[in-house]
């Protein structure tokens, strides 16, 4: 037998006798030179791009735009670059990602409410739509390297476990690289994250913030991007969960803030005006307008409800402060880089107005309130300074919403006003924009960046993607701004529609209708759908910059063209007004009308929806469990987090335990009153609920190898725990409802968690 490398020298004769032998190419002669392989570039010089876009900041609350919260970061590109100050979005979270990443309207896009308020008409699906490619797609095509980090809130709850199908996922429509959060908001201290379509599981170290960690492996992924491949340009699309509620900075940053909002927010939103004409966002003579009936004077409120509001405005004031910190970190590596020069930088500073869901007293757990369900700040009246980012799930009072919008009426959901659409932003890119500092007053709208973007990178709309013929764009470049202060605006059109809230801008005026529903009410509430019904008002936004000035008495004919425009417009984009709370969904579930649910070790990262339904239902969980010769410890099943939820486990001594927080309502412990011993165990938790509420209460009962080892009753449960924690086997992939550190994975066996509705 000839040895190994006798044979490893005669193999290629050998695979040239083979190729002969077949009547290869080679029986002729000389093999022809093979073909090159060519990978598709984008032009050269073509600019870098990174879109920053916060969550829930209005008009007036950044320091570059006359608010309260220092925002260096942004002046620094503001002086670098231009402020817009006639920007909008939707008014909400999940249009105005679709419209931004896609360049058409978010209802064209499928995404025209938020989307855990998704209904199955075709432009609220909350499905982006296979026509409406995103601009990672785009430009992932044409050569470049892209990249989403944080905030997505663009899956439906169906696809978002472990079980796929990813197509919606950032990675699924273009993005190369995701490192983030699918949900609407998530905690800063135990998030629930995702690499690619992965949950990251690991134990936080101690200080650690979301907003941080999204800045830091942002800048690394640049790094490897320019180390690896420095010709080939990157797309950054930077969305952090901040300012949107819980409101969690870091401790040290709201120091910087105590005492700042002792004069409340009638006061502050007079000093914020003041500080707008000084500096020039608005014009000198923009009316301030009055605060809504709706909302309680500063001065009728006690002593221990001032303190504690001014501490939940030092919270909020301190986040976006620290959240710019994080925005001046990319700037500052982009520069260290060489790459800021040639880099579109655009700062979106908010993805609407900010929000007045924390209701009219704040919340420390909002989405409780939402349900009806009290908020626990009184325990902090008599020392506010104890409210802290981590030991709350934090919102602001509604009327320190109304005063972040200034000079506009209404907040965040009010699709109507410009309060809830009129929204800050800074474009920089020092090496073609040279009107350094300068101030733009064009109209425009969240639908625009997409066809910058293309236009200044020559790269066209394709005709089709992946043999889907493409939508037009909506929006229109605003490249056209650049250079000339004074350029005519390009944009005739745009409306506004979510929750029924509606308007519609034209050359200059805008027709809106309020539907009347505060945006602090509670969510079970019924709305009305006579919208017929509903008062117009209308507003020459040409002289009157804040929407002061209702001129429907005086022009009605007016009022009644823009309104037959919304209708055209409207039927134009699949906007079809209804009731979102009783409209008949027909969504997948993955629960569906089982009764009877079995998990094995590892299931994790389950969307609260998708899982069975534990929270108002009489219903059995089973651990079937193996604690080793050393004992056990960890997360056997667990649903929600530290706003609300539930967890069985064992402790680090062993001892089995089911904790349950209903939020600032309802807060219960059972434990067992000795360690597991080695050996195969079942341990149980049974809810028998009572009563036709709702929501409702009943008795809780632990059970361990069917002796009852503690048992308590309930006031009452809750509708949802959060929209974006999970339902998680064997360890804790987000913030923790208990008394353990996540992951805190289970350390035994477990051979099944069986469920059962009774």
């Amino acid at each position: 037998m000839p040895a190994l490398h006798e044979v490893a020298a005669r193999l290629p004769a050998m695979l040239a006798a083979i190729v002969l032998a077949a009547g290869g190419a080679a029986a002729t002669g000389a093999a022809p030179e093979p073909p090159a392989i060519e990978r598709r570039v984008p032009a050269p010089e073509s600019p870098n791009i990174v879109i920053v876009l916060l969550d829930d900041v209005g008009f007036g609350a950044a320091g570059t735009f006359g608010g309260p919260a220092a925002t260096p970061a942004l002046d620094l590109l503001a002086a670098d670059g231009l402020r817009y100050n006639r920007f909008h979005t939707t008014a909400i979270c999940s249009p105005t990602r679709a419209a931004l990443l896609t360049g058409r309207n978010a209802h064209a896009a499928g995404v025209g409410s938020v989307m855990n308020t998704a209904t199955t008409y075709p432009g609220y699906s909350g499905i982006l739509r296979q026509d409406t490619a995103t601009i990672a797609r785009i430009l992932g095509d044409h050569g470049y390297a892209t990249s989403a980090w944080g905030k997505w809130h663009l899956v439906p709850d169906w696809e978002a476990s472990q079980s796929g199908p990813f197509r919606r996922w950032p990675t699924g429509v273009g993005f190369d690289h995701f490192y983030g959060f699918l949900g609407g908001e998530t905690d800063q201290y135990e998030p629930t994250l995702y690499e690619g379509t992965t949950p990251v599981v690991q134990e936080r170290a101690p200080g650690y913030h979301l907003t941080e960690d999204l800045a830091e492996q942002a800048i690394r992924w640049m790094q490897r991007q320019h180390a690896f491949d420095p010709e080939r340009p990157f797309l950054v699309y930077f969305a952090p969960g901040a300012t949107h509620a819980p409101l969690q900075p870091p401790a040290a940053w709201v120091e910087r803030y105590r005492g700042s909002f002792d004069q409340g927010w009638d006061r502050l939103r007079e000093q914020i005006f003041v500080r707008q004409k000084s500096i020039g966002v608005i014009p000198p003579d923009t009316l301030l307008t009055p605060r809504p009936a709706a909302l309680p004077a500063w001065d009728s409120l006690t002593p221990e409800q001032q303190r504690v509001s001014a501490r939940l405005m030092e919270l909020y004031a301190a986040f976006l402060a620290h959240t710019d910190a994080q925005i001046g970190r990319l700037r500052d590596e982009l520069i260290r880089m060489g790459e800021y020069d040639n880099t579109l930088f655009v700062y979106i500073v908010g993805d609407n107005g900010a929000s007045a869901e924390g209701g009219l007293e704040g919340s420390t757990n909002y989405m409780g309130e939402l349900q009806g369900l009290k908020s626990g700040l009184q325990r902090f009246a008599d020392d506010p300074q104890r409210l802290r980012g981590e030991n709350s799930y934090a919102h602001y009072n509604a009327a320190w919403a109304w005063s972040m919008n200034t000079p506009f009426q209404w907040t965040k959901q009010v699709a109507s006003h410009l309060g809830g659409t009129r929204n800050p932003m800074v474009i920089a890119w020092p090496q073609r924009i040279h009107d350094r500092g300068g101030l733009r007053s064009q109209f425009g709208h969240v639908n625009d960046i997409v066809p910058t973007i293309l236009e200044i990178t020559g790269i066209g709309l394709p005709p089709s993607v992946d043999g889907v013929t493409q939508r037009p764009l909506d929006g229109s470049s605003l490249a056209y701004t650049f250079d000339d202060a004074g350029v005519p605006e390009r944009r005739r059109t745009q409306y506004f529609e979510i929750f029924g809230n509606r308007a519609i801008y034209h050359d200059g005026w805008m027709a809106s209708a309020y539907r009347g529903r505060t945006p602090w009410a509670t969510i079970a509430l019924p709305r009305d759908t006579d919208f017929a019904a509903d008062r117009w008002e209308l507003y020459d936004l040409r002289s009157d910059f804040s929407q002061g000035n209702d001129l429907a008495a005086r022009e009605p004919r007016m009022l009644r063209r823009l309104q037959a425009l919304f209708d055209r417009e409207a039927e134009r984009n699949d906007v079809l007004l209804h009731n979102p709370d009783a409209a008949s969904n027909r969504f997948p579930n993955l629960a569906g009308n089982r009764t009877r649910f079995s998990y094995r070790e590892g299931a994790i990262g389950l969307a609260e929806r998708e899982a069975p339904n534990l929270r108002t239902r009489s219903h059995l969980i089973e651990a079937h469990i193996e604690v080793p010769a050393e004992g056990a410890r960890g997360v056997l099943v667990t649903m929600g987090g530290r706003s609300a939820g539930w967890s069985l486990y064992l402790d680090p001594q062993g001892v089995p335990y089911y904790q349950l927080r209903v939020f600032d309502s309802e807060q219960v412990t059972l434990r067992a009153a000795t360690p597991l011993p080695p050996g195969n165990h079942v341990v149980r938790l049974r809810f028998d609920a009572e009563g036709g509420n709702p929501l409702p209460g009943g008795s809780l009962r632990l059970m361990v190898d069917d002796t009852t080892v503690d048992t308590v009753r309930i006031r009452g449960s809750a509708a949802m725990y959060s929209i974006d924690e999970t339902f998680d086997i064997g360890l804790d992939t987000g913030s923790s409802p208990a008394d353990y550190r996540p992951p805190f994975a289970f350390s035994g066996k477990i051979d099944r968690i069986d469920v059962e509705l009774l």
